[in-house]
């Protein structure tokens, strides 16, 4: 009797145990470098309060901002160690896992977001956003923070202003070669150690969208802004595919379903946020925005052109001739 007993209770536990682990909540840990008050970081909150109203008691999603948990130099380790399982960083973080992504740090390849948004939601830019999954990650959207401006403690108006000084970049070979073609000297940093590099001089200048310069308050510390529109800066928003592939079929499609709102939420701030707090910068007296004429813009490009025969054959010229044919 004490035998049925004993095998009863066991058998009993080790059901408890499998109902338990089937009905256990997914964790998802979301990390990103920027603050909340971002365009990627409303849209962290945003994925985490629609994914758990739609999956509630089947997933969690910790959002941990600022690189709180991880910075932008370990965040990709992190995820293919599957310590955490959503992160957006730059697409200029993903050029070692793949050459063709460097398409979107060329100088003045887009002449507005919305060429960009042709171009990424094209067969190409599709093609990209997939290129990674043989390295384990799964590109999942393209989310926008905007079009980069030039900061520095002096104007820059033409390329030669920038001769001999030091800007901070992201680490990327094409943002490097960007600068050294008008003669500068690129620092690749750390977001989250720009600001005090700024202030104590480190560097002497930068490249960001609206929203970074206001956010990490930036313009406190750059007399002037250079609406140069020179870049874009993205993110690619990416899973482990492991991690991904292994949820359930009925979560991961409400994942999907709920990411892709997201985007065009996350895109639509952006829009705005580039706007308001270009202005926010602009009235609060502390720097002061250049306009930069079609001639001065021009030169800008012409400086910068030999980053092009540089780096096609890598990318792949009908890669960055379909980036260019979006503008159109």
């Amino acid at each position: 009797m004490r035998k049925f007993t004993f095998q009863a209770i066991l058998a009993s536990a080790a059901l408890a145990l499998l109902t338990s682990m089937a009905h256990a909540e997914i964790v998802i840990k979301f990390s990103h470098v920027v603050a909340e008050n971002t365009p990627k970081g409303k849209g962290a909150l945003l994925f985490k309060k629609l994914a758990e109203e739609r999956l509630k008691g089947k997933v969690t999603v910790e959002v941990y901002p600022n690189s709180s948990l991880f910075g932008d130099g370990k965040e990709m380790e992190a995820l293919l160690l599957g310590d955490v399982q959503l992160i957006a960083p730059s697409l200029s973080k993903f050029d070692r896992y793949t050459k063709q992504i460097q398409v979107f740090d060329l100088p003045f390849l887009f002449k507005d977001i919305n060429a960009v948004h042709r171009f990424q939601n094209g067969p190409v830019g599709q093609s990209i956003l997939g290129s990674l999954k043989k390295k384990n990650l799964t590109g999942l959207g393209y989310w926008d923070n905007g079009m980069k401006q030039l900061s520095a403690n002096k104007p820059l108006r033409k390329p030669e202003d920038a001769k001999g000084m030091k800007f901070r970049i992201q680490s990327s070979d094409i943002l490097e070669a960007q600068f050294k073609a008008v003669g500068a000297f690129p620092q690749k940093l750390a977001f989250a150690e720009v600001y005090q590099a700024l202030e104590t001089g480190v560097v002497d200048g930068a490249e960001n969208p609206w929203s970074n310069i206001y956010s990490q308050k930036f313009f406190e510390v750059q007399k002037y802004i250079s609406e140069s529109n020179n870049g874009y800066l993205g993110y690619m928003l990416v899973t482990n595919t492991k991690f991904w592939d292994s949820l359930p079929a009925d979560v991961r499609k409400t994942l999907e379903e709920t990411l892709t709102e997201v985007t065009v939420q996350v895109n639509q701030w952006a829009t705005e946020f580039s706007e308001g707090d270009r202005q926010k910068i602009k009235d609060s007296g502390k720097t002061e925005i250049l306009t930069l004429t079609p001639e001065e813009l021009a030169a800008w490009k012409t400086a910068m052109k030999p980053v092009y025969d540089q780096f096609t054959p890598s990318i792949g010229k009908d890669i960055v001739d379909a980036a260019l044919a979006a503008n159109k």
